[in-house]
């Protein structure tokens, strides 16, 4: 995950290739051998990748905004169609970075005696409503390109609805490219799902290219007909965008997780095996829930050692890893 095909593109805009371990060492330095010292580590963890988050909604927001507004303008010269819908787009991209944006503020909160976990789940809640305004816009797309197909119209200064259809897909680009490398850098399927969003905004924009040119060559319904091929694209954009969001929402994690927990409890000496292994997401955290079977005949002050280690190598496998939860098996009791 940490070696996306972004990380040239994202080093330009300065992202730095030092994000590229995916913070495999954040916990060193923390735990001074004591097993404890890391949750101070974790918290600021939480602000750090909500700030980066809200760092990568902010500049998005500013892009898509501008690539709005020099879209507006050419569609009041131009009265193209195909343009004016695409501009509904990105307007709605823009959108979807407010409700990501509260999640993020929401989620730098300390937890309470009635959120436990704090409110890292209205990330959830924010992947839903960029699905449906993905739905939305699709249908919005839809329905104009088939419009179109009934209602010719005579599109003027092509050029111009050209240049625009090229700022948009560029805009939109450059926003999907910041919010996938940002949103796989600190876990997020919402900020991941919103990028992809803004892929699809880009994809309708060189469809208003490519109209255009049709359009140019004596093929006016070719606008209307890349309309609606863009539109079925966006649907499975919404199938898979909403996937990822509901199965963090009912609990589920990437079977690799699972793995990697069995593969790093293993690794520590006096673990005998692994009994039992849970992991959920509380927004781009992970919570993990482990029982280990050891010796019975481990004194506690081993046996909290013991913990203690594997709760290291847990925190080094896991970027994401929030808190871990270990226990002793019951068959720990009677293994001799």
């Amino acid at each position: 995950m940490s070696t996306s095909p972004f990380s040239k593109i994202a080093q330009w805009f300065g992202f730095g290739a030092h994000h590229d371990d995916h913070g495999h060492h954040h916990h060193h330095h923390d735990d001074n051998g004591s097993g404890h010292g890391h949750t101070h580590g974790v918290i600021d963890a939480t602000i750090a990748t909500t700030t980066r988050g809200i760092w990568a909604i902010k500049w998005s927001f500013v892009i898509l905004a501008v690539t709005a507004l020099m879209q507006i303008g050419v569609v009041i010269i131009s009265g193209s169609v195909a343009l004016l819908a695409d501009t509904i787009h990105n307007i709605g991209d823009a959108a979807t970075a407010i409700p990501l944006w509260i999640a993020f503020v929401l989620a730098r909160r300390k937890p309470s005696k009635t959120f436990t976990y704090g409110l890292g789940r209205t990330e959830d809640l924010a992947g839903i409503i960029i699905v449906l305004i993905i739905l939305f816009s699709a249908l919005v797309a839809g329905y104009e390109a088939i419009d179109r197909l009934f209602h010719p119209q005579m599109v003027q200064h092509l050029g111009w609805v050209v240049a625009a259809g090229i700022i948009g897909f560029l805009g939109n680009e450059i926003v999907a490219v910041f919010r996938i490398r940002v949103g796989r850098e600190i876990n997020s399927a919402a900020l991941i799902a919103d990028g992809y969003h803004a892929r699809t905004d880009g994809l309708t924009s060189l469809a208003v290219v490519l109209g255009a040119v049709g359009v140019w060559f004596g093929f006016p319904l070719a606008d209307p007909i890349i309309g609606l091929l863009i539109t079925l694209a966006i649907f499975a954009i919404v199938w898979q965008s909403a996937r990822s969001v509901l199965t963090r929402m009912l609990d589920g994690v990437e079977p690799g997780v699972i793995d990697e927990i069995y593969h790093a409890a293993k690794h520590v000496e006096g673990v005998n095996a692994v009994a039992d292994a849970k992991a959920r997401w509380i927004g781009h955290q992970l919570h993990v829930e482990l029982a280990i079977s050891a010796s019975n005949s481990l004194p506690l002050a081993d046996a909290n050692k013991l913990t203690a280690a594997v709760e290291q190598e847990l925190f080094e496998h896991l970027p994401a890893l929030r808190s871990a939860n270990i226990r002793f098996a019951q068959s720990t009791i009677a293994d001799h």
